[in-house]
């Protein structure tokens, strides 16, 4: 462990003893959190740079939230979806509102498509791609004569079950889990006459298309962003075909990119979206949203969740997205955005800054990514790295010119010296 860890040693070793070893966690205990910045056991504060992996949509702590979340847990926790209950409705109005704005390429918002989006709550990402993808088979066993197959985009992430795996476009995800269910199959992102030979001449183990499944930026894969033009011609395509163009706002979503959500600065409209992360400034919740033609084919008892779309919540997300609009924070995440682009894009070894709002992807000359995470700890920065040449930034959406300032200053400083 580095000399500048904080963690005690009976800590790390109750962590190694009693839990799986799926992650290398990083030598910090971080016991608090507000806005932008972190806090561990020894009073240390760190400049946070990835936002609960993207999360912290309102920031860590924000006061909306922990009220709201304190406000409900004296009064109802779980009962299950067979009840209605306080938040859900308004909530899901909230987010139906925000999924049908109308926004420019920077993602100003505009006006409105008038569509009326239906939800599915769950607990994740993960889960509600896997909720996406029974959507879309449902609408081939109806509407395309039991088409099945899903094309996805190579480099793309929709997460860690086994379906949600197979539709990833990345082998190194696939390696230890096979077999995958089929059904899926992934082609170059921004290439849409690939595409449209998958969709038209599917491989043998996809099938019969029913469905296109795309991230407007690819987190996972190293922030590499679809175009607009090319998200315009796969909505074209999805639309000629009668298959549905679904879309994973897991990470981009609620205003990561600006817009509130990433498709919108497109200009297109698609069947499902997908979405988790910032809907509920980092309580555990995700959800599936279809227009009213695809989830009315959904039918009682076809999909469901004890856990998904609890009280608390309902009742974070519905603050979170409140406090988000109220807050103007897209018009935030594009001016800040633009500040942190351009602070990477002057830095040494930085030979090329991806990705939309508040979702960076700044490829480096040299190999020293991994090394720069560890040394912007010792340093008070939180940073993330995706392979050796790729750090990924995901910081609260509400953090400030002068703390991305800060933070980059810091972080030229290491890489000058490398």
């Amino acid at each position: 462990m580095p000399d500048f860890a904080t963690v005690p040693a009976d800590v790390v070793s109750a962590d190694e003893t009693y839990l799986m070893h799926t992650y290398g966690r990083l030598p910090v205990e971080l016991v608090s959190a507000k806005g932008a910045v972190l806090t561990d056991s020894t009073g240390k504060d760190y400049l946070d740079f990835l936002g609960g992996i993207g999360c912290a949509s309102l920031g860590h702590c924000h006061s909306a939230v922990v009220a709201a979340v304190r406000d409900q847990a004296e009064k109802l926790w779980q009962v299950g979806n067979y009840f209605y209950i306080e938040n859900r409705n308004e909530a899901a109005q909230a987010i139906s509102g925000l999924l049908s704005a109308v926004t420019d390429e920077s993602g100003h918002v505009e006006g409105s498509t008038g569509t009326t989006w239906r939800m599915f709550f769950g607990n994740s990402g993960a889960e509600a791609n896997e909720g996406a993808i029974k959507v879309a088979r449902r609408w081939g066993e109806v509407k395309l004569d039991g088409a099945a197959g899903i094309v996805s985009a190579r480099k793309s992430f929709h997460g860690r079950t086994l379906a949600t795996l197979a539709a990833t476009g990345q082998d190194v995800f696939h390696k230890s889990f096979q077999p995958l269910p089929a059904g899926f199959a992934s082609v170059d992102l921004n290439d849409i006459d690939a595409l449209r030979e998958a969709v038209e001449s599917p491989a043998p183990s996809c099938g019969p298309v029913c469905a296109v499944m795309l991230e407007c930026v690819q987190g996972e894969g190293g922030v590499w962003p679809a175009t607009y033009d090319y998200l315009r011609a796969v909505s074209d395509l999805c639309h000629e075909k009668g298959i549905l163009l679904v879309i994973d706002e897991v990470q981009t979503g609620f205003f990561r990119c600006g817009a509130p959500f990433s498709f919108q600065r497109a200009g297109i409209e698609p069947d499902v979206v997908s979405m988790a992360k910032g809907i509920a400034d980092g309580f555990p919740m995700g959800a599936v949203a279809a227009r009213a033609e695809v989830a009315d084919l959904m039918r009682p008892g076809d999909h469901g969740s004890t856990f998904g779309g609890s009280a608390l919540a309902m009742a974070a997300c519905r603050a979170t997205v409140c406090a988000l609009v109220e807050e103007n924070m897209g018009e935030h995440v594009i001016a800040t955005g633009k500040h942190l682009r351009h602070r990477l894009e002057a830095m040494p070894h930085v030979t090329e800054v991806r990705g939309r709002g508040l979702m960076r992807g700044a490829q480096l000359d040299v190999p020293v990514a991994t090394a720069l995470v560890d040394e912007g700890l010792a340093e008070g920065l939180v940073l993330n790295h995706i392979g050796d040449s790729i750090l990924r930034f995901l910081p609260p959406l509400c953090i400030t010119d002068e703390q991305v300032d800060e933070g980059m200053d810091r972080l030229e400083a290491l890489l000058a010296k490398h």
